[in-house]
């Protein structure tokens, strides 16, 4: 759920320093890999300090670095719960938001391969009448649409009427259970941005309403739920023991950071229950290392044939995009996925999660050999985007870009 509250708001090493725990399980001398220019400990919680600052100084955060050879960097700090001494767990499960939508996405491509559907496929055709009115029109909208952000469809969370909600009536909104295609109707009431053409400058802006729809077509093309589909398909395959879809289910069981915000009048509001995420556009819950797992049997070819996973990364240029752009200045956009810049050339995969105050940034390089991912969990302010993106971006790129230096 990108933009939701931004715009209302075997050897063990253990080390502490200045608030920040490391813990690095790697080969006998890789613990020192920062002393020859590679991506140690050290060089993780010198990174995750800065974030914890962009993030308002006083957020959890939570690191892991996955290399080549079984190597393992991770480190953490914050507590649990607001007036705790218990450190934030390292298996801290949380829910991942916008990095859903490459989950989806990928059982799309899934279908897809499987002649289920196709990427040409027009909404209209798997859902008739449904994208209709104030100059929507789902015979202009295809599957490859909805993944690639191309649709032109208003974005739901931009609703005024769901805004006032989020930020001024969350407790009447916290156990929320509203089907996907009601949500869609909600940004249904509004004219989209612009109306896909046939030929001509493809044109981008980012809109959940998108990954609704694919919701609703996967469903349909399948017989089968998205909860489902991604549990069976990924989780179960993957084995990815920290991950699943709640669905309605609005507690995050498990070992789990406690998520608060500042209410408009000086409270503490606890928002780590709730069942608003339970879509295709944001209702995965997962860890650090099972984000690093995925992404990198992603890139690595294994969850895709190699068409569609080609077809996932064919990425376009964001245009109709101001805030995607001032957050995120630098790449582009394919099937669920962005594809990024590194400093030391290449580029990297990921999908930003940005929630109720959880945020998600995974990375993974292109030959899948090397994966990070964060997990920011607010305890009081909303942070500033930009300034949270610039510091997680700079630590995904030191982390990926050491192996670049031949340091797996």
């Amino acid at each position: 759920m990108r933009r939701a509250i931004r715009r209302g708001r075997a050897v063990v090493t253990a080390l502490a320093l200045g608030g920040v725990t490391a813990f690095a399980l790697c080969a006998p001398d890789a613990a020192h890999a920062s002393r020859g220019g590679g991506y140690g400990t050290s060089d993780l919680r010198h990174d995750l300090a800065a974030v914890r600052r962009a993030a308002g100084g006083d957020a959890t955060v939570l690191a892991r670095v996955d290399a080549p050879g079984g190597r393992v960097v991770r480190a953490r700090t914050g507590t649990a719960t607001a007036g705790s001494a218990a450190p934030v767990p390292w298996d801290a499960r949380f829910r991942i938001a916008s990095t859903t939508k490459t989950f989806t996405a990928v059982v799309v491509l899934q279908l897809a391969a499987e002649r289920r559907l196709s990427l040409d496929d027009t909404v209209e055709h798997w859902l008739p009448g449904l994208v209709a009115g104030h100059g929507n029109d789902g015979r202009r909208i295809t599957v490859r649409n909805l993944l690639r952000q191309t649709s032109g469809l208003f974005d739901y969370v931009d609703d005024p009427g769901f805004q006032e909600k989020l930020t001024g009536h969350f407790e009447e909104i916290r156990y929320d259970a509203t089907p996907a295609a009601d949500l869609v109707a909600v940004a249904l009431r509004h004219p989209p941005l612009f109306v896909p053409a046939p030929h001509g400058p493809v044109r981008w802006a980012y809109s959940n309403t998108n990954y609704l729809l694919a919701q609703l077509i996967a469903e349909k093309a399948s017989g089968t739920g998205w909860r489902e589909l991604v549990e069976h398909r990924l989780v179960a395959r993957l084995g990815l023991r920290g991950t699943d879809v709640p669905g309605l289910d609005p507690f995050l069981t498990g070992p789990h950071a406690s998520v608060y915000l500042d209410g408009p009048d000086g409270t503490r509001l606890d928002l780590t229950d709730h069942s608003l995420q339970h879509t295709a556009d944001s209702g995965v819950v997962s860890t650090t290392a099972d984000l690093d797992t995925f992404f990198r049997a992603l890139a690595a070819g294994r969850l895709l044939p190699a068409e569609q996973w080609r077809e996932m990364r064919r990425a376009v240029t964001r245009t109709d995009a101001p805030e995607d752009l001032r957050e995120q200045p630098t790449g582009t956009y394919g099937l669920g996925l962005r594809k990024i810049p590194l400093s030391c050339g290449g580029s990297y995969y990921t999908h930003e999660g940005d929630g109720l105050g959880a945020y998600t940034r995974p990375a993974v390089t292109e030959d899948g050999r090397r994966a990070v991912t964060v997990s920011v969990t607010s305890r009081s302010a909303l942070p500033d985007l930009p300034t949270l993106d610039r510091a997680t971006g700079a630590l995904v790129d030191h982390a990926l870009c050491a192996g670049a230096a031949g340091h797996g």
